[in-house]
């Protein structure tokens, strides 16, 4: 592969403008799809970390059934696509559905407290579940934090974190 395909092929930071946009192309293809499922929701549009972050909140417990991790997963990868489509260029962008990624963060952070526990009473490393990687950066970052090392290990859906005391 020469030079300028690898450079290409590695996303580069976007400016604010550019993540701006992400988002509200973002939030115009969620709102598209909330509109066809007949629900409810507010839409918030945040820039951080180099990251567009839409948010769908509000709504009623309609809009609970898609919450879970997988379908929310799953509408984040739909929505990249669309606003790839739309600009030419990869994004990074994050969907939240209802506060589920902040529920998530919380059984990640009670996922990285039991394998510490684990390594404190002896054990040399804890593999977790498989999860995105979205998910396994905020691992990395909590596990880091309370100075334990983290790797990835595996291919695609199966890809999971291996935590030791490094």
């Amino acid at each position: 592969m020469s030079t300028d395909r690898a450079a290409a092929a590695e996303p580069t930071e976007l400016s604010l403008q550019d993540l701006e946009a992400d988002g509200d192309l973002a939030a115009d293809y969620i709102e598209a799809l909330l509109d066809i499922a007949d629900l409810d929701g507010d839409i918030d549009i945040d820039v951080a970390g180099g990251r567009a972050y839409v948010s769908v909140t509000g709504g009623d417990e309609e809009l609970d059934r898609i919450a879970t991790p997988d379908t929310v997963q799953a509408l984040q990868d739909l929505t990249r696509l669309a606003v790839q489509a739309k600009t030419g260029r990869f994004t990074r962008l994050v969907i939240d559905i209802g506060g589920s990624r902040d529920a998530r963060a919380a059984e990640l952070s009670s996922m990285v407290d039991a394998a510490v526990a684990q390594i404190a009473a002896g054990r040399e490393e804890v593999e977790l579940e498989p999860m995105s990687s979205y998910e396994r950066k905020l691992v990395h970052d909590e596990v880091a934090e309370r100075g334990y090392f983290s790797e990835s290990r595996g291919e695609g859906r199966s890809r999971r974190l291996i935590i030791s005391r490094g």
